[in-house]
């Protein structure tokens, strides 16, 4: 388990959301040449971005942020 600070939390699920957005709309560029390549990138990050977002439901009261806030 990764041990994450209050503070950083919303960061962190932010920028695994943009993340995983940008990757998701990556896959529809007619310039990829190793779709498979940014697939497997892209279901890596959706994994990390879950466990981040259970791990965060856990701390949430003490962040102060819902996640819902933050999604």
């Amino acid at each position: 388990m990764i041990e994450i600070s209050n503070a950083a939390a919303p960061l962190l699920i932010q920028a695994l959301q943009d993340a995983v957005r940008y990757n998701e709309q990556l896959l529809n560029s007619e310039t990829l040449r190793d779709r498979a390549d940014y697939e497997e990138h892209l279901l890596e990050v959706s994994q990390f971005y879950a466990e981040i977002k259970a791990q965060y439901k856990r701390i949430e009261d003490e962040v102060g942020i819902p996640l819902e806030e933050l999604l």
